[in-house]
């Protein structure tokens, strides 16, 4: 069976990857591998971050590594969180502190359009590969939905009546940014495959 570390530590994301991803690729978490402190995430675009992250855990376990980074960039804010989406109100990464730190940013602000990107960075023996999901949407005025992580409770996609956080998991995994982007990386990995291995 071949095997992929997510870098990543955030549940809701390797829950997203272990129901997208192909099933006969094991995903290992950063813990499993024996990495357990922070990866660098300095870079200025997302790109730059995913392959970042990416790289260091190949360096540092040997085996096929995939990362991402995701940024909601808001038109009326100029691209804003973008790459700092993750510590928009600090250091700290609280989804609730930068989710008011939007609203409060955005009030009386239009339009409220807005997008979501996850970039994937895989990086292995053979090369580095670089895949992009995005969704276009909008902010709300106020939080709605129980579900999802980040900011899934204030962005609304085009052509919903649902935020992020308002729909089932499915739903969400349907159209979402990273399942876009997932689902290129998969269609990837399968092709990749078909010709001989993860490796």
């Amino acid at each position: 069976m071949e095997q992929l570390v997510i870098c990543t530590s955030n549940a809701g994301k390797l829950a997203e990857f272990r129901t997208l991803m192909p099933q006969e690729i094991a995903l290992l978490t950063l813990s499993e591998v024996g990495i357990t402190d922070e990866l660098p995430e300095t870079g200025s675009t997302l790109e730059q971050n995913a392959l970042q992250k990416a790289r260091e855990a190949h360096r540092r376990c040997g085996l096929p590594c995939v990362a991402d980074d995701t940024g909601l960039e808001v038109d009326v804010l100029e691209g804003a969180p973008g790459v700092r989406s993750a510590r928009y109100a600090g250091e700290a990464r609280s989804s609730q502190a930068n989710i008011q730190l939007l609203i409060e940013k955005m009030n009386g602000l239009k339009p409220r359009t807005a997008r979501f990107r996850t970039v994937l960075a895989l990086v292995d023996e053979q090369g580095e590969y670089l895949v992009e999901g995005a969704v276009d949407g909008s902010i709300t005025t106020a939080p709605r939905g129980m579900g999802g992580f980040g900011y899934d409770p204030v962005f609304l996609p085009v052509g919903s009546e649902r935020t992020f956080s308002e729909m089932s998991a499915s739903a969400k995994n349907s159209m979402s940014h990273r399942a876009r982007a997932v689902a290129q990386f998969a269609k990837f990995l399968e092709e990749r495959m078909t010709r001989g291995s993860l490796t």
